[in-house]
């Protein structure tokens, strides 16, 4: 096994998570096939979906950064997230869901996020797209990954390698500097309080 360096610029941090009371002991390790390579998995980044292998993943959101509405195809939002093409996106549980057909990335401040058919529902700008299960025409829409922490902190996302994070469970974060929450994210994280 050869030596790597890695050649960084240190940046100042932000923290998000203010106070952290419990945390899965011993962290997980989060799946990062799913993830886009070279971006940052970022504290306050909701983590659900345990698998066989042991594997917990992201529960991938993105912040609109204008208003929807009941006709939108095109969903601008805040660079940072980890959406594919592939993925279903819905607004809320129990909404309609449906597969990103591209994601436009040509633009500086937001990215574009396109689907077939609209999601059919007003959304202000600041709302979050969460990842859901499958496509669903009704109203049966559900979490792919059912929210059971968030991260503690924030880790690059390198290609072929899973993270070992930091899984808080209950804990204090700052809503302004972590990625989009909805709020049916905050219903299945009790123990997480937002300021």
């Amino acid at each position: 096994m050869g030596l790597k360096i890695d050649r960084k610029q240190d940046k100042r941090v932000v923290h998000a998570c203010t106070h952290m009371l419990a945390d899965i002991p011993n962290g997980v390790t989060v799946c990062s096939s799913e993830l886009v390579a070279g971006g940052i998995l970022q504290e306050g980044t909701a983590l659900g979906g345990k698998d066989a292998a042991g594997l917990y993943h992201v529960v991938k959101t993105a912040r609109l950064t204008e208003d929807a509405t009941a006709t939108t195809k095109a969903y601008k939002v805040a660079k940072g997230h980890h959406f594919k093409v592939g993925d279903f996106i819905m607004l809320k549980v129990g909404a309609k869901a449906y597969k990103i057909t591209s994601i436009n990335t040509s633009e500086t401040l937001y990215d574009t996020i396109n689907v077939g058919t609209t999601l059919g529902e007003f959304a202000t700008a600041g709302a979050a797209l969460v990842l859901a299960a499958a496509e669903s025409a009704d109203t049966k829409s559900a979490f792919k990954y059912v929210p059971k922490a968030m991260t503690g902190d924030s880790y690059d996302v390198e290609a072929l390698n899973n993270h070992f994070v930091t899984a808080v469970t209950i804990g204090q974060f700052k809503e302004s500097v972590i990625p989009a929450v909805s709020d049916d994210i905050k219903a299945a994280l009790p123990g997480i309080s937002l300021i």
